[in-house]
């Protein structure tokens, strides 16, 4: 109950953060409750009606194959947002690793992790995601697009987390630790960890709205899963079936407004976040 106060009072403080938790919220529970209105089977091609606007029977219209679009977004959704989850999980939690230990433990370590972070930066991401996809484009799937686009979205997170690291280790309290003979994970963990736990939750807001755009943009460019009717491949599926210049406006326009949900909501939810872990913006603001 008191958590729950808690995350109430955090939501007041922060309208922007209330208005994308609100926004998140509607997709995530339009992928986990859609199955129990929706017949997701009409997700697979069908060719008995191809080509529909928006009706009582087909609410989002259907594609050349028949698919229902409707069906198609309750399925891909989740499938999306999985790619989002997991790749910012994953990069995030290498980011809080390397950021962390970089930023304490300093000396040659540091030199070599961010000598590491500072060359990965300068290469184009866009580039290495491209070629890593095309290169395993037959044998893709949502989990194994999650990990590709992750492994280029830990430099950036282990580079803000180790300047933050960077301003907390010379505090009283962290030297009053290190008097009471505290080790080093035991400070990393339990005295600068805790304190920087909002900046974390808007940096892992930032890192799945990174995941999930990148995924999107892959898979407009054909490299998604191929099998899997994400929200990426519904736009992919459109472009090369011409769906704009032949005025079905349906098949490109509702995966359309759906990212956008995702990554204006997800962008409101990190920028309060960020508001409640600097009260000095929140102030100014």
């Amino acid at each position: 109950m008191q958590r729950l106060n808690q995350i109430i009072y955090y939501l007041r403080e922060s309208p922007a953060l209330a208005a994308g938790f609100v926004m998140v919220s509607i997709v995530v529970l339009f992928g986990l409750l859609g199955p129990l209105f929706v017949d997701t089977s009409l997700a697979q091609p069908l060719s008995t009606t191809p080509r529909m606007e928006s009706s009582w029977e087909h609410p989002f219209g259907t594609d050349d194959s028949g698919r229902d679009l409707l069906s198609v977004m309750v399925v891909g959704i989740p499938l999306t947002m999985r790619i989002g989850l997991l790749a910012g999980t994953v990069g995030l939690g290498l980011g809080i690793i390397l950021g962390f230990t970089s930023g304490y433990l300093g000396g040659k370590y540091d030199v070599i992790v961010m000598g590491i972070v500072d060359t990965l930066l300068t290469v184009p991401g866009l580039v290495v995601l491209v070629s890593i996809a095309s290169t395993i484009r037959e044998e893709i799937s949502v989990n194994m697009m999650a990990l590709v686009i992750a492994s280029l979205s830990w430099m950036w997170p282990t580079r803000v987390i180790r300047s933050q690291v960077l301003s907390m280790r010379e505090r009283a309290y962290v030297q009053m630790a290190k008097l009471n003979g505290m080790s080093t994970a035991e400070i990393i963990w339990k005295e600068l960890f805790p304190n920087l736990l909002p900046y974390l939750a808007a940096q892992f807001a930032n890192a799945v709205n990174w995941a999930i755009l990148s995924s999107i943009g892959l898979e407009a460019l054909g490299l998604g899963p191929q099998n899997d009717p994400t929200v990426g491949m519904t736009i992919y599926w459109a472009i090369t079936f011409s769906a704009l210049i032949r005025g079905m406006w349906w098949w490109w326009f509702i995966p359309i407004v759906f990212i956008g949900l995702i990554f204006v909501g997800l962008l409101m939810v990190a920028f309060g976040l960020d508001e409640l872990a600097n009260p000095k913006q929140r102030k100014a603001v």
